[in-house]
């Protein structure tokens, strides 16, 4: 795979839909493939598919006005490829988790089914994939549906391999769908900021950009040795 992350000075226009060529515009993910130097699609293999799921459902729910703000964010989707167990679990739970507190009650029980799902499977893969408290303030707006959905639970317990296949998906649709359709008066900033939190954590669970930049600003805070 060739790399070409830094965005040309002529790009495709960022439109919803699939395209058959740059011509007719570009998706979110049409853009990261050709930035990859792979054959062009919106589903490239250098990008995890449920990223890309999400990266996808944002671009194609955002209005003409807005969808041009993603364009930075096309480049660091290139490459973010691991282990599709706990990234694709990592992206659902995030979406789930921005979405939880504004969604629809439907949605809700839905979105809180899944994150206790989502928690259980990576209690058994890798939890600290997590960004810190993120399922626990996502699970606390939404009390009752939390609730039912323990409910649920108790009477059945989803397969891991049915949670990364389907459920992960699911949960992404749902979440996009409930904040786009949910009343406040921002859903589209809340998109937008949706999707560059899930690039963030799988950045950080990949030890990416992300990881790095916190780690200098770790070492910048820390006091100099003796003597330097």
């Amino acid at each position: 795979m060739t790399s070409r992350t830094d965005i040309p000075g002529l790009v495709p226009t960022l439109a919803a839909g699939r395209h058959r060529t740059a011509r007719q515009g570009a998706c979110f993910m049409e853009f990261a493939s050709y930035l990859a130097g792979e054959r062009w699609s919106d589903r490239p293999p250098c990008t995890d598919p449920t990223l890309a799921l999400l990266a996808r459902a944002v671009n194609d729910t955002l209005p003409d006005r807005r969808r041009g703000e993603l364009v930075l964010d096309v480049p660091r989707v290139v490459g973010l490829r691991g282990d599709d167990r706990v990234i694709a679990l990592l992206v659902a739970a995030r979406a789930a988790a921005e979405a939880l507190p504004v969604a629809s009650m439907e949605r809700q029980h839905a979105l809180a089914s899944g994150l206790l799902s989502v928690e259980a499977a990576l209690a058994d893969l890798d939890r600290e994939a997590l960004p810190e408290g993120l399922l626990e303030t996502a699970l606390a707006a939404a009390p009752n549906s939390v609730a039912w959905a323990r409910e649920q639970q108790a009477r059945m317990r989803v397969r891991h391999r049915d949670l990364v296949r389907h459920g992960a998906p699911s949960m992404v649709a749902t979440a996009v769908a409930g904040i786009a359709f949910a009343c406040v008066p921002d859903p589209e900033d809340r998109l937008i900021r949706l999707l560059r939190a899930a690039i963030g954590d799988v950045e950080r669970a990949l030890g990416g950009p992300v990881a790095a930049a916190e780690d200098a600003r770790r070492t910048s805070r820390e006091p100099l040795p003796v003597g330097a």
